[in-house]
C-alpha cells in the first residue's frame, strides 16, 4: 500500500479473486512511511507524548488507506465498504500502542458479505470499552486479518508482503536461502519470536489458536507462498531444522550478588514486567557464597528503562552491581524435527565454533535453540548455520547420532 499505484494493483488483485466467486475482507495497513512520519510530527510537538493521543494520531494512516482502497474498487465496478477498527467493533483492551484484541463483533462484515460486498477494514487499530482508539502495536495489521480471518471462520488468510513466503533465513544475510512451502504454526511461532518480521509474533499466536490457516505470499509477484498450518502428523519425517531466525534489536542486562533465596527472581523480574518491558532469555547462576547472578535480554529500545528500574532493585536487594550490553544478538535454529532427533544442538554448536564464535547465552524450547552472541558475528553465524544444517538443499537433513 505503499503508493497510489500499488493501491490500485491491490484493487485489480482484489477484484480477480472477487471475480472467482470469493467473498473478501481486506484488512490494510498505512502507506509506507505514513505511520513513521506521525510519529516524528508527534515527537516535535512533545518528547514524551501522551500514549492516548499517540493512538487517536497514527491510527489515521489506516483510514486514508481503507477510503482509497474502497474509492479504487468502485473505479472497478466492485461494491466495497471501508470501516475503522472502532466501526466494525474491534474491542481491546486499554494498553494504548500494544493493545490486545478481546473480541470482534461479525455482524456488520457479515452482512455486506452476504450484499456481495468486499468489507475494507482498517488494520493495526481497535478500540477499548471506553470508546478510545487504540492501536495494537507495529506490525498490527496482521494480527487484526488474522482475528478478522478467525471471527469469521475463513478457509484462508492471505498475508501480502514484499516478500513470496518464508525463507529458511534471510536472503539478504544467506542468497541461497530457500523458500518453504509450508511450515507449522509452531515453528511460524518460534521463528516470529526470536526475530523473523515477516509476521507479527500475535497474528501467528491468533492463527494457531483458531486453526486459521495462513498463507503468505507476494504483493508483487504472483505464486503460491508459504501455508502456515497445523502439523500434519502423516508426514513421516519432518526436516530437523526447517529455519534459523535472528534478532538484532537486543540488550543484555546482568545483576550480580543477589541472595539465593525464594522470591528474588520475582523481586528483579516482576519490576520489569510490570512496566510492560518483554523479558526474553533468563540465566541465573548460583555461587558457593550462596550469592546469585541473574542475566536476562530486553528489546533495545527498552534497555534504558529496565537498566534504571535494575539498579533500583540492586539496590533494594543489595545486589553487588548491574551491567549492561547492547551489542549482542540472537540466533535460533527451528524445527518439529527437533523432537525426534538426537544431536542438533551439538551440531550447532560445532558449527558456530568452527567459525570462532563464543556463545554467551543458551536457551531452548522443544523446537527452538537460541543462543546469545556478539552483534558482529551474526551474519556469519546465521551462514554457518545455514550451511551446517544444509538449509539450501531442499531435502531433509541428516543428524548423525
Amino acid at each position: 500500500m505503499g503508493t497510489v499505484e500499488r493501491i490500485e494493483a491491490v484493487a485489480d488483485r482484489v477484484l480477480k479473486s472477487h471475480q472467482s466467486g470469493n467473498q473478501l475482507v481486506v484488512a490494510v495497513s498505512a502507506m509506507s512511511g505514513e505511520t513513521n512520519r506521525l510519529i516524528g510530527l508527534a515527537y516535535q510537538i512533545h518528547d514524551n507524548p501522551d500514549l492516548r493521543e499517540m493512538d487517536v494520531l497514527v491510527s489515521t494512516g489506516e483510514q486514508v488507506t481503507i477510503a482509497l482502497l474502497c474509492m479504487a474498487l468502485h473505479k472497478r465496478g466492485v461494491e466495497a465498504r471501508s470501516y475503522t477498527g472502532g466501526q466494525v467493533r474491534i474491542l481491546t483492551d486499554n494498553a494504548h500502542g500494544k493493545a490486545r484484541i478481546k473480541e470482534i463483533d461479525g455482524h456488520r462484515m457479515q452482512s455486506d458479505l452476504r450484499a456481495g460486498r468486499v468489507v475494507v477494514v482498517a488494520g493495526f487499530q481497535g478500540m477499548d470499552e471506553e470508546g478510545n482508539i487504540t492501536t495494537l502495536g507495529r506490525g498490527g495489521s496482521d494480527t487484526t486479518a488474522v482475528a478478522l480471518a478467525a471471527a469469521l471462520k475463513a478457509d484462508e488468510c492471505q498475508i501480502y508482503t514484499d516478500v513470496d513466503g518464508v525463507y529458511t533465513t534471510d536472503p539478504r544475510v544467506v542468497p541461497d536461502a530457500r523458500r518453504l512451502d509450508q511450515i507449522t504454526f509452531e515453528e511460524m511461532l518460534e521463528m516470529a519470536s526470536q526475530g523473523s518480521k515477516i509476521l507479527q509474533i500475535r497474528s501467528v499466536e491468533f492463527a494457531g489458536k483458531y486453526n486459521v490457516p495462513l498463507r503468505v505470499m507476494s504483493s508483487f509477484v504472483d505464486g503460491p507462498g508459504t501455508l502456515i498450518s497445523l502439523e500434519d502428523n502423516d508426514q513421516m519425517e519432518q526436516p530437523v531444522v526447517s529455519g534459523i531466525a535472528f534478532n538484532r534489536d537486543e540488550a543484555k542486562l546482568t545483576i550480580r550478588g543477589i541472595p539465593d533465596q525464594p522470591g528474588v527472581a520475582y523481586k528483579v523480574l516482576g519490576a520489569i514486567s510490570e512496566a510492560n518491558i518483554e523479558i526474553d532469555v533468563i540465566v541465573q547462576n548460583v555461587a558457593k557464597d550462596n550469592s546469585a547472578t541473574m542475566t536476562f535480554t530486553v528489546h533495545r529500545g527498552d534497555l534504558k528503562q529496565a537498566e534504571a528500574l535494575l539498579k533500583e532493585i540492586a539496590a533494594d536487594l543489595g545486589a553487588i552491581e548491574v551491567d549492561s550490553d547492547d551489542r549482542i544478538a540472537k540466533v535460533s535454529i527451528v524445527g518439529v524435527g527437533m523432537r525426534s532427533h538426537a544431536g542438533v544442538a551439538a551440531r550447532m554448536f560445532e558449527a558456530l565454533a568452527s567459525e570462532g564464535i563464543n556463545i554467551q547465552l543458551i536457551t531452548t524450547s522443544e523446537i527452538k535453540i537460541t543462543v546469545v552472541i556478539e552483534e558482529r558475528y551474526l551474519e556469519l553465524a546465521v551462514r554457518a548455520l545455514h550451511s551446517g544444517f544444509n538449509l539450501a538443499d531442499d531435502q531433509t537433513q541428516k543428524i548423525n547420532c
